[in-house]
Formats: structure tokens, sequence, C-alpha cells
């Protein structure tokens, strides 16, 4: 299997997360227990658009040429399968980008949490996101004395793949009144005050912590036993409200196309680009990252197969857990707000309908590749010949 996979990136041009798994997940698996979800990841990134899972012939109408194109796995973790459902949402939010200026919000959790996070996915992440957006909407509340509306997306990793638990935030600079009849703009390049926030945030999500525990909602395992202790869990909690919780606040965006390219690159990123890894061989992984403490410098890391593999399977997000949210008039349960919102910024408050589009469309619009092309000839075009059967995977 290894020497296959080899061959098969060598002809690529290049290596991918799915080759890695494919030469090296079998022996992962059988020498760390994983659950469930983890084990459905690797198959899944493994076998994405291969035999495996089936496929049909493409046929050139005009030279004759043919070629097999197999299905794609459309897991969420896979670096392959999110370029299409990106496009999908980004062309939905473009029809719901407001004239305005938008913020772009951090807040981070302290990596004392990050064991406790870890085992308790579903619950404290779920509980990020509600401490974050109670907390904006308060000072929403208090600052522009209306509704915000804001974007949340949740990422889990640091640039060498290790656990880093923050939310993304996209805030339109503005509220709506509350008697709905006015839109109060923010100050030009100020929205909240990030201290604040980062006190009110840090004070929120404990409060979480502290009701999930006393309702023994909380699994503690491995590093974490020890917290089962009411004591050892009070004294985690004190020494976490008296350290500084981080929430940085970027630049405002100018322009909705910087908002869109914003969304763009945050929205539908996995762990790993496949274009990141520069090489696998001799059992171990080269990857490229960029040092936030040495200016953003690029560099690379090279692991052990299994390391990187261990660090890529920190960030699988439970089974149904929604990773972009939306908050105040931005919410899908508020669309009769938004409109309000277009209608006082001058904007025509009815939605526009979304074209339905084809994965042919969706393709062009994402790479300016006409996928129907043929590659041979560049003048016919590509149209289905026949389907592939499925052909049994084999793991080792």
């Amino acid at each position: 299997m290894l020497a296959a996979c080899q061959r098969l990136a060598a002809a690529r041009g290049g290596v991918e997360l799915a080759d890695i798994f494919r030469a090296h997940g079998e022996f992962y698996r059988r020498n760390h227990p994983l659950p469930v979800s983890h084990l459905k990841v690797i198959e899944a990134v493994a076998r994405c658009r291969t035999a495996a899972l089936g496929g049909h012939i493409e046929h050139c109408d005009s030279c004759g040429f043919e070629r097999p194109v197999y299905n794609s796995c459309r897991n969420r973790h896979c670096p392959k399968c999110q370029s299409l459902a990106k496009v999908k949402w980004l062309d939905k939010q473009k029809s719901e980008i407001l004239p305005v200026e938008y913020f772009h919000l951090v807040f981070t959790l302290p990596h004392e949490l990050n064991g406790l996070i870890l085992t308790n996915k579903k619950i404290l992440l779920s509980h990020l996101f509600k401490a974050v957006g109670e907390t904006l909407v308060d000072f929403g509340h208090t600052h522009l004395s209306g509704q915000i509306g804001f974007i949340t997306v949740l990422h889990t990793w640091d640039q060498t793949l290790l656990d880093h638990f923050h939310l993304h935030c996209l805030v339109p600079a503005g509220a709506l009144s509350f008697d709905q009849k006015r839109w109060t703009p923010a100050r030009k390049n100020f929205l909240f005050p990030v201290k604040a926030l980062s006190v009110v945030f840090c004070g929120k999500f404990l409060d979480l912590l502290k009701k999930a525990f006393g309702q023994n909602k909380l699994l503690f395992v491995g590093q974490t036993a020890s917290l089962a202790n009411p004591a050892a869990f009070q004294l985690l909690i004190n020494a976490l409200r008296n350290k500084p919780w981080v929430v940085y606040a970027k630049k405002p965006f100018g322009s909705p196309v910087h908002v869109l390219d914003y969304l763009g690159r945050y929205t539908h990123r996995v762990v790993l680009s496949n274009d990141r890894i520069l090489s696998a061989r001799n059992g171990e992984v080269t990857f490229s990252y960029r040092d936030r403490k040495d200016q953003n410098r690029k560099k690379t890391m090279t692991l052990d197969a299994h390391e990187f593999i261990r660090r890529f399977l920190l960030h699988v997000i439970p089974k149904g857990f929604v990773r972009v949210r939306h908050f105040g008039f931005l919410a899908n349960r508020s669309k009769n707000l938004l409109s309000i919102c277009r209608q006082l910024l001058e904007v025509n408050p009815a939605l526009p309908k979304l074209p339905s589009k084809s994965v042919h469309e969706m393709m062009l619009q994402l790479t300016g590749i006409d996928i129907t092309r043929c590659p041979l000839c560049q003048k016919g075009t590509l149209v289905f010949l026949a389907d592939l059967p499925i052909v049994a995977w084999d793991s080792s």
C-alpha cells in the first residue's frame, strides 16, 4: 500500500492527506484506540475520489478520449471536498452583505482548557458559541442601543495542527434599533472595547462550565481525571478567572468584496489544505506553516507520520455539530430583521433569489477551469458514458 500511494502521489505531482491516510492509517488504527468518528474520517478521506466510492466514465464527443471520474467522500474534514460547499455558502452570503464596514473579532479559549475540551467537545464548544454570542449581543445592546448581527466560525487548530480553540466573528458595524426604525452605525474603526469583551466573555464561559460540572455533564479521563474532584475543579476555575482571556479585533473591512474574501478563506477551511503538505517519505510528513511569533514568516515542520495523524484527528468535529453559526439579525430565523436593515441602509429589502448552479458552473466560478472541456484535444466536451462499479476497499 505504501509504495502504491507513493507512486500515485508522484503521478499527481504532489502528496495529499489521502495518501498519508492510505499509507499509514491502517497501522495507526491498529495501534491507537480511536472513536468511531475518527475511524470514519480516516476511511472517508482515504477512499475519496477512488474506485472504492464508484463513479463514471467520461467520453470526449470530439476526439474519443475517455477517463474515469470517481465520486467524492463529501466528508467535511476532507481537504478536497470543501471547495464546492464553500461556493454554495458564499453565494448565499453575497445576497446578505450589508453596505457597511465589517469587523473581525477573534475569541480564544485558554489552553488550560484544551484537555477538557478534547474529551467534551460537543458541550464545551457549544458553550463557546453561547458565551461569545451572548457577549456580543449584550455589547450591542449597551454600546449601540440595538440588535447587532454576526457570523461565527469555529476553528480548533493552530498553524502546527495543535489544539487551539477559537471563534472568528464577522460583525457588521452597526445595530438595528430596538424599535426597528433606525440603523445606528458604529464609531469609525471601533466597535467594542476588547478588554471589556474579554472580561465578559470569560465570566460567561466559566459560568457555563461550572453549570455543566454541577449537572455532571462533563467527562474526566486521562490527564483531566483529577478535575473530577470538586476542589480541583474549583482551583482550575479560579486560575482561569485570574488570567487575561484573549479577544482580538482586526481593522474593519473597507468593502463587501473584502468581506467575501475573508469569508471564503475562513468558513470552510479544514485543518490542513493539501497544498501545505510538502512531502511524505520514510515515515515522516513535512508541511508548511506560518510562524505568528516570527512576523508570520513561512516555515516548514516535519513530524512522524503517526504524530501528524494524531494532530489532524484532534480537530474532528462531533457528528451534527454546526461550526458556522449566525446570530442576531443575520440568524436564519431573523430574515425579516435583515430586510429591515437593508431598507434602512437604502438597499433593496428583498433578498435576491439564488440561481441553482451545476457542479460544472461552480467549478468554473471557483477555479476558472471548464471541467467539461476535453484535456486532450481542448475542443470537445466530456459527456457521461457509463457508470463505474464500486470496488471493494483494501486498507491493508
